[in-house]
């Protein structure tokens, strides 16, 4: 399954270039449900933005994929915004990029009506790494909705890298990413997960949680089951996912990729099933200082397990598209595993880990074992 697709741009943000740019592609989900989605502006009150300066409120924006009832007719989402896109593409060449490209869009048709005929669908809440984008995990989070999940994606303004409000303001990254913040940043992603969780639950009781007041699409409302919650994180997202199960009961399972964790957490530890997903290099069980004390806390349902030949930044989109943007050959943050190999591996994973917690659906592959035939870069740990 190819992850990556070359053709000619016609439009859309790109790098500044002399030859017609590459227009990038994301591998469509696998699952038999067709991917809705819907971008909400979150504006909580109740707490003073930490990062601004400012004394306003916390705001978030957030994406909710649902299985869609019927896409025709309904235009796919971007990837990101346009503001949002042209603050990344000139981050990337920052970084060493050097290809002239397109961001993809997705494959979730925006304000399609949610599909009700199999009855209330599992929430998972998505946290991305410091300096990520919620669209980070769009091939993971997008293959989830298409088995039967609502998933929801949440931006941290002034932590995720390029947050883009519905008036066009596009808020940069401003913390510091030598994490010497990371405990707080943490605690704050916790609070803004809870947050969303909210108003899923007012969503379910008929609100609008949308800041302007747009109307959810058709069906989306009670669709969410608030009973059946998990969440799932990459880097400082996976600290978070973390800090989220311990300050909030509704939360079933929980999935930290390759992440550090920070605050009482590692300490505590938690009561409920919690999957540990590392890169050889992390070395987690074994090397992360976080990690070691943690491991022992958690109950039953723990898992560790390996993605083989991976870096840290293989658990992203990115493993996909860096070499479409132009990273040299051999970037260290992705390893050597091909890219269509790790993302069906990560989004399998995944979803046996929360289809096993979530849904009572039993591991028939063995691959939380670390022992699948078909997956075979997923290695057990403990």
């Amino acid at each position: 399954m190819p992850s990556l697709r070359l053709a000619r741009a016609r439009s859309g943000a790109h790098a500044t270039g002399t030859a017609s740019p590459v227009v990038l592609a994301l591998a469509g989900p696998t699952g038999p449900e067709a991917v809705g989605a819907v971008d909400l502006h979150l504006v909580d009150r109740s707490r003073e933005d930490p990062w601004s300066g400012s004394g306003g409120p916390r705001e978030l924006m957030v994406t909710v994929m649902y299985p869609a009832r019927d896409t025709r007719g309904y235009e796919p989402r971007p990837w990101l915004g346009p503001g949002a896109g042209r603050a990344l593409t000139a981050r990337v060449r920052a970084m060493g990029a050097t290809g002239d490209f397109v961001l993809p869009v997705t494959h979730g048709a925006e304000g399609a009506p949610a599909a009700r005929r199999l009855g209330r669908r599992p929430v998972l809440v998505h946290s991305p790494g410091a300096g990520e984008d919620r669209s980070f995990t769009t091939l993971l989070a997008e293959d989830l909705v298409s088995w039967g999940y609502v998933v929801i994606t949440v931006d941290h303004p002034h932590d995720s890298g390029e947050v883009e409000f519905p008036d066009g303001r596009v808020q940069r990254r401003t913390l510091p990413m030598d994490f010497s913040r990371a405990e707080e940043a943490t605690a704050v992603r916790a609070a803004d997960a809870r947050f969303v969780l909210d108003h899923l639950a007012d969503l379910n009781r008929g609100g609008t949680p949308d800041a302007a007041g747009r109307r959810p699409p058709p069906g989306l409302r009670g669709l969410p089951d608030l009973g059946r919650v998990g969440v799932y994180g990459h880097s400082l997202g996976g600290a978070a996912a973390a800090a989220l199960m311990r300050v909030d009961r509704r939360v079933r399972a929980g999935v930290n990729m390759d992440g550090a964790l920070f605050g009482p957490v590692v300490r505590e530890g938690l009561d409920r099933p919690f999957l540990l997903l590392q890169n050889p290099v992390h070395g987690g069980l074994a090397l992360d200082p976080t990690w070691r004390p943690f491991w022992p806390r958690l109950g039953e349902g723990r898992r560790c397990l390996e993605l083989a030949d991976s870096r840290h930044l293989a658990f992203t989109d990115l493993v996909a598209l860096a070499a479409g943007m132009g990273f040299p050959r051999g970037e260290p943050l992705l390893g050597t595993l091909p890219a269509d190999r790790a993302v069906a591996a990560v989004r399998a994973t995944v979803r046996a880990f929360f289809d096993l917690h979530l849904r009572r659906r039993p591991d028939t592959t063995n691959l939380l074992r670390g022992a699948s035939t078909r997956h075979p870069e997923i290695r057990f740990i403990a």
